[in-house]
């Protein structure tokens, strides 16, 4: 699988600024909204792991970009 330069540099944006930002964020805000523990943690965990499963879509792009050249 080969992303265009476009869907690349936005996928490495969301990976390595939205997505820990969010998270962070998140993570320190939902308790202070009254939102549980439990739920804090599975919203919280599930947007890191889309932002490892993008993480993991950009090392796939790339090395099949590296092959290429």
């Amino acid at each position: 699988m080969k992303l265009s330069d476009k869907v690349y540099q936005a996928l490495k944006w969301i990976a390595l600024t939205l997505i820990p930002t969010l998270t962070w964020a998140l993570n320190l805000l939902l308790p202070l909204w009254g939102v549980s523990d439990d739920t804090t943690k599975v919203v919280v965990t599930t947007i890191a792991v889309l932002g490892t499963v993008i993480g993991a879509l950009i090392g796939v792009s790339t090395i099949n970009y590296n092959k290429g050249q």
